[in-house]
């Protein structure tokens, strides 16, 4: 097993040179489209890839919200393909994001949570992401938003395969929260408000300078995660509060973009992804989206955790229509190689599967499986076809706390769930289904195999903006209050029965004595 190199604090050229190195001799033996003739390269699809931050599978109109509308987000749905049973890699940022751009499995990297301020580590440098492989076949690359995958230099994006980033480190409830213009920190103070706004103008500019070539832009928002911020044109736009007003600026964002590639006449071939890292975080109450009709959310590994509303876009290679079989953010690697006419990497194991069959208009995979990963490095559940196995899970906590408080962690034995009969995940069926049973245990088996390369990444958390996090404080004081009124309740019982038992002995005995004499 390959150990984590700890290196040392240095300047990001070298390390940026040392990547460079090690990748051109990979390149070296694999196929290249920059051999293509310049006719043909230039007539690659641009890809966009539009990341939202903890948006549920009920957050988007088409694919169920009431409350909350996104016409642009809808009419990328219409015209291109509705993924109903896509999942995010992982149910918390920064190991979802990971695989987005590697197509492995977070835990093959040594990443097992999220990383904070002053984490030491960061996504391996070993690993190749989409923007690095993408260069090779001659796409300019670029970054807007959120990267969240170690705020070290050596970390950053621009040692990642990135020609350009505009955006911030990590989460917008972490300290430390500043802007990046490329490689400069502005250190002043963000105002989150425009944030979204912000994102949008860098994306259309980066659009603008760079539409004579193939390009590749991934442009990772901060919201909807807590804390909530809109821009006024958007407050009270919704009927869902203050998380329905953020949705609503988001998909006004899509629509800028798309705005941006018509009156350039690049919107024919780009290739538009529309998802979210992970599911809605239910313990932050009203600020924290909706699964619909799926179980639970962020940080678990029931449905609502994992399935996320997704959409592709692309008028010259995709044909319309919904597609209801298993995909995953892991199959987004494969996919981008595979249009850009380039073979993946041999030294590693890709986990995703290439969708640009499906992408054409193909059936899909018959049967494609989908490994559920905790925060903790294990594989939690399997789905294969349309059956979801999921160990069972023991809790401190008592199942009707956490579903009071959005935790999700519950108590339950292990589930056999059949996902199209029952997305929400509520029948336990083992009896009459051995054969399932026993196949989704086969995998889960293969699952315990899988190692990470490198050492866990242990984190921790600075001075933070915890601004949202209200609804969370306001139900564990109240139900401190409960849990202390509760034991004053059965102290107070027990004193009164003890005074009662007392004053009984105390009187039969004056009874007796008085018969006595």
């Amino acid at each position: 097993m390959r150990k984590w190199m700890k290196y040392p604090p240095a300047d990001r050229g070298v390390f940026g040179v040392l990547k460079c190195i090690c990748l051109a001799a990979l390149f070296g033996a694999t196929q290249s489209a920059a051999q293509l003739p310049q006719d043909q390269i230039d007539q690659l699809p641009n890809i966009i890839f539009i990341f939202a931050d903890d948006l549920g599978y009920g957050d988007i109109s088409s694919f169920g919200a009431q409350d909350i509308q996104t016409p642009n987000i809808d009419q990328l749905a219409a015209g291109g393909i509705k993924f109903t049973d896509f999942y995010a890699a992982a149910n918390v940022c920064s190991t979802s994001r990971a695989s987005l751009l590697t197509g492995r499995y977070s835990v093959r990297m040594g990443i097992s949570g999220v990383f904070m301020p002053d984490s030491p580590d960061g996504m391996p440098l070993e690993e190749i992401t989409i923007a690095e492989w993408l260069k090779q076949a001659g796409y300019t690359t670029g970054m807007v938003g959120k990267w969240h995958l170690g705020h070290q230099d050596r970390f950053m994006p621009w040692n990642q395969g990135f020609d350009e980033f505009y955006g911030v480190p990590y989460s917008n409830d972490m300290g430390n929260f500043f802007w990046y213009e490329n490689t400069e920190v502005d250190y002043s103070e963000i105002d989150q408000r425009y944030l979204t706004r912000r994102y949008t103008d860098k994306a259309v500019d980066f659009i603008d300078r760079q539409r004579q070539q193939p390009f590749f832009l991934y442009i990772a928002h901060s919201m909807p995660h807590v804390p909530l911020y809109v821009s006024p044109q958007f407050e009270g736009s919704s009927q869902r509060g203050l998380y329905g007003d953020v949705v609503q600026e988001l998909d006004w964002s899509v629509g800028e973009i798309m705005a941006a590639l018509r009156s350039r006449g690049l919107e024919e071939n780009t290739l538009v992804v529309f998802s979210s890292d992970n599911g809605p975080w239910l313990m932050m109450g009203d600020d924290g989206g909706s699964a619909g009709v799926l179980r639970d959310g962020k940080t678990t590994t029931f449905e609502g955790g994992h399935r996320v509303p997704t959409v592709a876009y692309w008028p010259d290679g995709i044909v319309p229509r919904t597609y209801s079989r298993t995909a995953s953010m892991l199959d987004w690697f494969p996919t981008f190689a595979a249009l850009a006419k380039l073979s993946l990497p041999t030294d590693r194991r890709i986990d995703g599967n290439n969708l640009s069959p499906v992408l054409f208009g193909g059936a899909g995979f018959e049967s494609p499986y989908f490994f559920f990963d905790t925060n903790n490095s294990r594989v939690d559940a399997v789905r294969l076809g349309k059956w979801k196995l999921k160990r069972a899970q023991s809790s401190p906590i008592p199942n009707w706390i956490s579903d009071w408080l959005g935790i999700g962690q519950q108590d339950h034995p292990e589930l056999l769930t059949d996902l199209v009969a029952n997305p929400g995940e509520r029948d336990v069926l083992t009896e009459n289904n051995s054969r399932q049973l026993q196949q989704l245990r086969r995998l889960l088996a293969e699952a315990d195999a899988i190692e990470s390369e490198y050492s866990l990444r242990v984190m921790q958390q600075t001075k933070a903006d915890h601004k949202g996090y209200g609804t969370v404080i306001s139900k564990a004081l109240v139900l401190g209050a409960c849990l202390l009124l509760a034991l004053f309740s059965a102290l107070f019982v027990m004193w009164k029965i003890i005074w009662k038992v007392k004053a009984v002995i105390v009187r039969n005995y004056s009874a007796a004595d008085r018969e006595r004499k």
